[in-house]
C-alpha cells in the first residue's frame, strides 16, 4: 500500500511539474544572439547549404563527439550483456521459415536502402540528412536482411574495422581542426569549394561519411547480437 502511495505521489508531482511548464511556456519570437550568428553567417563561414549540418558538425562538434561516444558505449554494453546472458546456452535453435514475399522484397530493397543511406550521409551538407540519419537507414536495411534470412552471418571483423577506422578518422579530423584551423572539427582544414556542390563545405562531407559508417556498423552489431540471442522453437 505504501509503495502504491509513493508511486501515485511521484506521478502527481510529475504531472504538476509538466503542467506548470506547459502553462508558463512562452515561445521565443526572435533568435538569440548565438542562433542569429548561425543564421546570418553560418553559410558563409562553413560553406554548407544545409545549415543544420554546419551547426552540428562544426560549431557544436563536441556535442557530436559525445553522441558518437554514447552510441559506441551503448553498442558495447548491449553486446557484452547479451553474450554474458547467452554464453551457457547450448540449446539448438529452430527458426521459422521465412515467406517468399519477404525474401524477394529484401533482395530488391536492401541494395536500394543501402544506396539511400549512402546518399543521405554523403549529401548531408547539401540536403536534410547526415551521418546519423544515413547510418540509421543502412541499419534498417540490415534489419530487413535479418528478417528475410535469419541465418545470415555478418563479418564481425569487417564491422569492427569499419567502426574503429571511422571513429579514429573522426577524432583525427577533429584534432586537425584544432591544429590547422580555428577549433575542434573545424571544416576549413580543406577548401570550402563551390557553395551548393557535392565537393564543398570543406571537411563536412568526410566527417559525415565517417559518422555514417560508424553509426551503421554499431547499430548492425547491436542487431546481430540481438539476433544471436533469439531462440525460437
Amino acid at each position: 500500500m505504501i509503495k502504491k502511495g509513493l508511486i501515485l505521489l511521484i506521478l502527481v508531482g510529475f504531472v504538476a511539474i509538466i503542467s506548470s511548464l506547459l502553462i508558463n511556456f512562452k515561445g521565443s519570437e526572435e533568435l538569440n544572439p548565438l542562433a542569429r550568428h548561425y543564421a546570418e553567417h553560418g553559410a558563409a563561414e562553413v560553406g554548407a547549404a544545409n545549415l543544420v549540418a554546419a551547426v552540428v558538425v562544426t560549431y557544436r562538434g563536441f556535442d557530436t563527439l559525445g553522441e558518437v561516444t554514447i552510441l559506441f558505449l551503448a553498442a558495447a554494453i548491449v553486446g557484452f550483456f547479451l553474450k554474458v546472458n547467452n554464453r551457457d546456452d547450448k540449446r539448438e535453435t529452430s527458426l521459422r521459415k521465412t515467406s517468399e514475399i519477404l525474401v524477394t522484397a529484401s533482395t530488391l530493397l536492401v541494395p536500394t536502402i543501402f544506396m539511400l543511406g549512402v546518399y543521405i550521409f554523403m549529401n548531408g551538407h547539401l540536403t536534410p540528412g547526415g551521418g546519423f540519419q544515413g547510418g540509421a537507414v543502412i541499419a534498417t536495411g540490415m534489419v530487413l536482411m535479418i528478417m528475410a534470412k535469419p541465418n545470415v552471418k555478418f563479418n564481425h571483423k569487417l564491422l569492427a574495422f569499419l567502426e574503429s577506422i571511422s571513429g579514429v578518422g573522426f577524432i583525427i579530423i577533429g584534432v586537425l581542426g584544432v591544429l590547422l584551423a580555428a577549433g575542434f572539427l573545424d571544416n576549413r582544414i580543406l577548401p570550402l569549394g563551390n557553395f551548393g556542390t557535392l565537393i564543398s563545405a570543406g571537411a563536412i562531407p568526410i566527417i559525415y561519411v565517417l559518422i555514417g559508417l560508424k553509426v551503421g556498423s554499431e547499430l548492425t552489431n547491436i542487431l546481430d547480437s540481438l539476433k544471436e540471442t533469439q531462440n525460437e522453437k
